[in-house]
């Protein structure tokens, strides 16, 4: 007995395995986490995933601020997400579909049931609790035309009877995203938390608080007397679907006045409204050029005496999200690309003068404390979790949850380095490459190269559950990312190097990244290589077969433009290439036919998976189609991966599987 518990006690610990799609289904997400009022406990809510429902649910978990005492707080299959803290500390509230319906339900943290608060007769989509705990500020989506919620409720009963689906429009947008408009409009109300009348803020304005289509409670704050709020809408009229006009606006939350339009000189967007703690100041992030979406986010402080407003960071050549006050109001703390990262940075109100508080990594929320920073971040390395953080960052980061510690010690990940070389204009440009799981310096390993969708976005130091550079690591591949012209992070200068020049000089920086890579890393093998990118990277992929095809063993467009011009034509946020192309595509100047790839499909030869989803109203589901024809048609080998039910994101757990899946075993047809 004591040889066997010996033998026990000295084995060799278990190998681990290679990461895999089904562990990335299988991690759990953290998001939407808020600190108690006295600065000790932490509650956020916990995705997990469900296979055979094919969906993730959600929870709600509670863990101290030194990191002990996790546990969770509801197990209802209903999601519950979105949680509150009460002004005492001694209850949550939180959004719950138990019972059918999305509304505002209360859990009391010293025992007992959750108890719903608010029972409407429309879902809840986003709500803010004013600071006494009063009164609840609530989103729902309602007919213009309907001064209440009860009036809404009735006609869609109706419309539910009708036995036609016609559906007429006489504007656009008549879709976004990945949904059809049926006249209503996100709009926001208030209700005392004891219950009472439902006070519509909104009436009449043809507009949606929050914005579509990824806008939440963010979108709007309740001063801390709990008398006005302020909120995010693009009212605009007709221009909509080519205005990025977001304004804020204020409005009593006794409901006896209209909403008052607070940003009214500036045409671009205003955003991310958050009161000062003493409520005589409010900070917001704002954008200066009108119809660009990816111009430099600038913070903005206005009194609210006065009306007078001044911008922190002009001198700053970053762009701010996540805005934080400090407790006494004298910092503004937000995070921030970064060279590849997205750290944190505080900023001196009196002064504008910005501090790095942390740069490594990815920081997706931060929240205040008493005696620093919560954030949730994660890595190229590691998934989201919740670190303690002092407020000018010494110290580092200290871990409070690890909610995916034991998947993470069960499988082998390949190890990042970031790079970078001289790209187009001589300019210095950064990317990532991921060495393969069991890396051995002596083989040669095929090549995944990654390019970035926005196109002014990132493939940076940050945990991707749709395209992580993993998932092809583990395969046996070497990941490489470049952040070409056009990507953020490098200064406002190089963001806005991609417009009007999409297969210019981020081709040319793409071109000297993987000969850069090649020089720096002997063990791509320059014989087997396949480019892969979504959405800009869908087009940059479909460029590429025309422009760039000589090295390439095979390649994969998901959710790609094939032809620029008729592209205009299908979207719905029509900003975006007018912006991007100089114009609408009959305007003198316009640049749609610059690099447009659907004029270089008689130079097509490399092998080519096209992926589409059929609710993607961004690039419409036929520009997938047309590509896939074109490369049946000219005898390219092709395949085409379809999902009638997912939007420029493949989402859903089992679609997800299927995806990596296919994408990796279009890889390993043509490399291996």
């Amino acid at each position: 007995m004591i040889a066997l518990l010996v033998t026990l006690l000295t084995a060799a610990p278990v190998a681990k395995k290679p990461y895999t799609v089904q562990d990335q289904v299988a991690l759990k997400r953290l998001s939407g986490f808020k600190v108690s009022p006295d600065g000790t406990k932490i509650v956020f809510a916990l995705r997990t995933t469900d296979l055979e429902a094919n969906k993730g649910r959600l929870d709600l978990w509670l863990v101290g601020a030194d990191g002990q005492g996790l546990k969770q707080l509801t197990t209802h299959e209903g999601n519950e997400s979105d949680p509150v803290w009460s002004p005492d500390g001694n209850s949550i509230f939180f959004l719950s579909a138990r019972g059918g319906s999305n509304q505002v339900w209360r859990l009391p943290l010293d025992g007992g049931e959750a108890a719903q608060v608010t029972k409407l007769p429309l879902d809840v989509d986003a709500f803010q609790l004013s600071r006494d705990g009063s009164t609840l500020v609530f989103a729902a989506e309602v007919f213009v035309d309907c001064d209440t919620l009860e009036c809404t409720a009735k006609r869609l009963e109706e419309k539910s009877k009708k036995k036609t689906s016609a559906q007429v429009y006489d504007s656009l947008m008549f879709r976004h995203w990945d949904t059809w408009k049926d006249g209503r409009r996100a709009h926001l109300f208030a209700q005392k938390v004891a219950g009472g009348p439902v006070v519509n803020l909104q009436k009449k304005q043809n507009a949606d608080a929050p914005t579509k289509p990824f806008g939440g409670a963010d979108d709007f704050t309740i001063s801390p007397d709990g008398k006005t709020l302020v909120y995010v809408a693009r009212d605009v009229g007709r221009e909509e679907a080519w205005s990025t006009d977001l304004d804020l606006f204020q409005v009593s939350l006794d409901g006896k006045s209209a909403p008052l339009k607070l940003t009214t000189t500036n045409r671009a967007t205003d955003m991310s409204p958050v009161f000062s703690p003493d409520g005589k100041q409010l900070a917001y992030l704002a954008m200066s050029r009108p119809k660009f979406e990816a111009d430099k986010l600038r913070v903005l402080v206005r009194d609210l005496a006065t009306g007078k407003e001044r911008s922190l960071t002009d001198a700053w050549d970053r762009s701010a999200s996540s805005l934080a006050w400090s407790a006494d109001g004298k910092t503004l703390f937000v995070t921030a690309d970064d060279l590849g990262q997205h750290g944190v940075f505080s900023i001196d109100v009196a002064s504008g003068q910005v501090t790095k508080v942390i740069s490594d990594g990815n920081v997706s929320e931060l929240a205040v404390a008493k005696s620093g920073l919560v954030v949730a971040h994660d890595s190229l390395t590691r998934a989201s979790e919740l670190y303690a953080l002092a407020f000018d960052g010494k110290g580092g980061l200290k871990q409070l949850t690890d909610v995916n510690g034991e998947a993470f010690a069960s499988f082998s990940l390949g190890a990042p380095e970031q790079f970078s070389f001289k790209g187009a204009n001589d300019d210095t440009v950064y990317g990532y490459v991921v060495k393969p799981v069991g890396f051995d310096a002596k083989k040669k390993y095929p090549m995944a190269f990654l390019i970035h969708g926005g196109p002014q976005g990132s493939f940076g130091n940050h945990w991707h559950y749709r395209w992580n550079p993993q998932s092809y690591a583990a395969h046996g591949y070497v990941a490489v990312m470049i952040d070409f012209h056009g990507s953020t992070g490098y200064g406002q200068g190089f963001t806005d190097a991609i417009s009007g020049d999409w297969g210019g000089k981020p081709l040319e920086d793409l071109q000297k990244g993987l000969a850069a890579a090649l020089v720096k890393y002997p063990f791509i093998d320059k014989n087997k290589l396949c480019a892969l990118g979504a959405s800009y990277g869908g087009f940059m992929i479909n460029w590429i077969a025309g422009n760039w095809n000589e090295p390439w063993k095979c390649l994969v467009t998901h959710d790609g433009n094939l032809d620029e011009r008729f592209a205009y034509f299908d979207t719905e946020e029509l900003w975006f290439p007018e912006w991007e192309h100089g114009g609408a595509p009959w305007e003198a100047g316009s640049t749609y036919g610059k690099h447009n790839p659907i004029d270089h499909v008689a130079k097509w030869k490399v092998p080519m998976l096209v992926v589409h989803g059929g609710k993607d109203f961004r690039v419409v589901e036929t520009h997938g189609m047309a590509t896939f024809t074109a490369l049946q048609r000219r005898g390219v080998p092709s395949k085409f991966l379809y999902f009638p039910d997912e939007n420029h994101w493949v989402l859903k757990p089992q679609n997800s599987i299927v995806w990596h899946e296919t994408v990796l075993g279009w890889l390993d047809q043509w490399t291996k």
